[in-house]
């Protein structure tokens, strides 16, 4: 009888007690509410990561009547390159492509091409890091698929280091290093009309590290006055060390890359551009040369039809600022773009060479099959 009296009077007191003064900590709980979500599975939301594939192979066939070469041309697969770009925490985006056709080595064959992270929460703040294309000049930064005619301009490939002149290994126009970049003013109809870019670099080229010490510093500017039309000019003060000088045994010192240019594009149904850029400093395997040379070109772009469009440019090199060095390039290029993903191309150039000795006049003509996807 006591024993069931106190068991009453307990639970009595238990159920006229408030709430919050019962205490629960010893209480079994349920297995969801035991422990918050795990860990990786809160970043992985967080992140909230995207990712897209993409690449795009190019191949040619090209023939030219130049003296003095041991074979006037041939097939040739230009490129095979594959990438994967997204996002991630919203304003994070990322990019890596590779180049997988060509004889393997770091310089050649198999390689990694851009590799870098972006944050783009502002147009007027931007900031990326890694490995990508260096900010110089307007036709530098455009895709193969997008230039037009079947390579790149003179001043592209010598002095905005596609393939530099001073350059032991071809880079493609990329280094390591991080940038600054932005868009200001917007106008009434969307665009921008100012755009600053500002980067620092190894100065060594892709997929090499720093070898004197010293780090690059490229950047450009230009205004927008109109949609589609960009003024502007960029410059590069730099230094290189060939890692590749095979001369007396002796290290070399690193040289000079002090370069400058100005130019322009339009884009539109019709399109323009126009860049001259000129540098100073010697090519690596000759120290004591005065290593002054520019380079200009005029390009500009007609539709002829739908899916249809023809390119004409005016392309000059000079390797040592003289007029006895002048390559001039006189270039038409055909596009027919089936659909997007699909480009036929026809180019023809006719050069002509004051340096050479042999083989000063020349044709080339080359027909190009480009497939993106």
């Amino acid at each position: 009888m006591k024993k069931l009296l106190l068991s009453t009077l307990f639970a009595t007191a238990a159920t006229l007690l408030p709430a919050h003064e019962i205490s629960t900590d010893s209480l079994p709980q349920p297995a969801a509410t035991q422990q918050e979500a795990p860990r990786p599975k809160k970043l992985l939301k967080a992140m909230d990561p995207s990712i897209k594939f993409s690449g795009y192979i190019i191949g040619k066939y090209s023939i030219d009547d130049r003296d003095g070469q041991a074979s006037n041309g041939g097939f040739d697969l230009r490129f095979v390159r594959l990438s994967a770009a997204g996002y991630c925490f919203n304003d994070f985006y990322y990019r890596l492509q590779v180049e997988v056709n060509g004889a393997p080595g770091p310089d050649k064959g198999p390689r990694i091409m851009d590799a870098f992270i972006e944050w783009q929460k502002y147009d007027f703040l931007r900031v990326k890091l890694g490995q990508f294309k260096r900010p110089i000049g307007f036709e530098n930064p455009l895709s193969p698929l997008d230039v037009g005619l079947g390579n790149y301009s003179q001043a592209t490939l010598k002095l905005a280091s596609i393939n530099d002149r001073s350059d032991g290994h071809k880079c493609s126009g990329r280094d390591v290093g991080a940038q600054l970049q932005g868009d200001l003013f917007p106008a009434a109809d969307g665009h921008k009309w100012l755009h600053y870019q500002v980067g620092v670099f190894n100065g060594q080229g892709i997929n090499h590290t720093d070898k004197d010490n010293f780090k690059d510093v490229i950047g450009g500017l230009w205004i927008s006055p109109v949609k589609g039309l960009a003024i502007g000019g960029f410059g590069w003060n730099g230094k290189y060390t060939n890692e590749s000088y095979k001369g007396d045994g002796t290290d070399l010192p690193s040289v000079d890359r002090k370069r400058w240019g100005v130019g322009f594009k339009y884009d539109d149904v019709w399109s323009a551009r126009g860049e001259y850029i000129a540098s100073k400093g010697q090519i690596a395997t000759d120290i004591h040369s005065a290593g002054r040379s520019d380079a200009w070109y005029l390009q500009l772009g007609a539709p002829i039809f739908k899916d249809f469009k023809l390119f004409g440019r005016w392309d000059c090199y000079r390797d040592d600022k003289h007029w006895s060095s002048l390559k001039s390039i006189y270039a038409l290029a055909a596009n027919y773009y089936l659909g997007k993903h699909l480009i036929f191309q026809a180019n023809y150039s006719f050069t002509n060479d004051r340096s050479a000795t042999v083989g000063r006049n020349y044709n080339t003509f080359d027909i190009q099959v480009a497939a993106r996807f």
